[in-house]
């Protein structure tokens, strides 16, 4: 049995290589706008065709939003973030809490086993946060605190694999909370957000923890059929 020869990667290849990474890892968060096609161009050494081609293949993947006569925005940090968020356009808010608890009432239970104290200290904190954006009513700093905190939770768990799932739910997540802000008579979560649960892990009950997972992902669920 033979083998193909090992070939070096295309030109467009690398540079789609160079652009995925800036993206990846956090040197173009998601919502920046990147440089435009001439400072590209300037920056990799590359024609314009070789960069139109590999933005072209981010945006296909998901990564890039190419908006007409305004520019190029970073959509999503990872592939699967972006397969999420096309599906999540298309799929009612429900399917979404579906997942969510799917993920997160298997990580509150994990956490309760594996969460060290640093991560006990950080999901304190980002309580506080939450409670202080609320008091000042800055929601987005408030949508910002409860996202942390949840994914604080996965991240204790010890399951990279999970952690990485929740956290490609991002996007979609903070487009459905922004949205409360939107519906009449909406008028807040409970200020006290998340304390029981974190009682629940600092003690290392996770069938206690599970259920205040769930019981989280049932409020949200009663607050949008109140709202349908």
């Amino acid at each position: 049995m033979s083998l193909d020869p090992v070939r070096r990667p295309t030109l467009s290849a690398a540079v789609l290589g160079t652009l995925r990474r800036q993206i990846t890892e956090g040197e173009w968060p998601v919502g920046t706008r990147i440089p435009p096609e001439p400072e590209l161009m300037r920056q990799l050494g590359v024609a314009r065709g070789t960069v139109r081609e590999a933005v072209r293949a981010l945006a296909h993947a998901g990564l890039l939003e190419v908006r007409q006569g305004d520019g190029t925005y970073v959509r999503a940090a990872s592939e699967l973030s972006g397969a999420v968020q096309r599906l999540y356009n298309d799929r009612a808010s429900t399917e979404l809490l579906d997942v969510r608890a799917a993920l997160e009432g298997k990580a509150a239970h994990l956490a309760a086993i594996h969460a060290t104290d640093e991560d006990l200290a950080a999901l304190a904190a980002a309580l506080e946060r939450r409670a202080a954006a609320w008091t000042a009513r800055d929601f987005d700093a408030w949508i910002r605190a409860d996202w942390e905190f949840h994914t604080r939770v996965a991240d204790a768990s010890g399951n990279t694999l999970l952690a990485e799932l929740y956290r490609n739910l991002t996007e979609p997540l903070r487009a459905s909370m922004s949205a409360f802000w939107e519906r009449p008579g909406f008028d807040g979560a409970d200020p006290a957000g998340h304390e029981d649960l974190l009682a629940a892990l600092r003690g290392k009950n996770a069938v206690e923890a599970t259920r205040q997972a769930d019981a989280n992902i049932d409020a949200t669920a009663q607050w949008h059929l109140s709202k349908a």
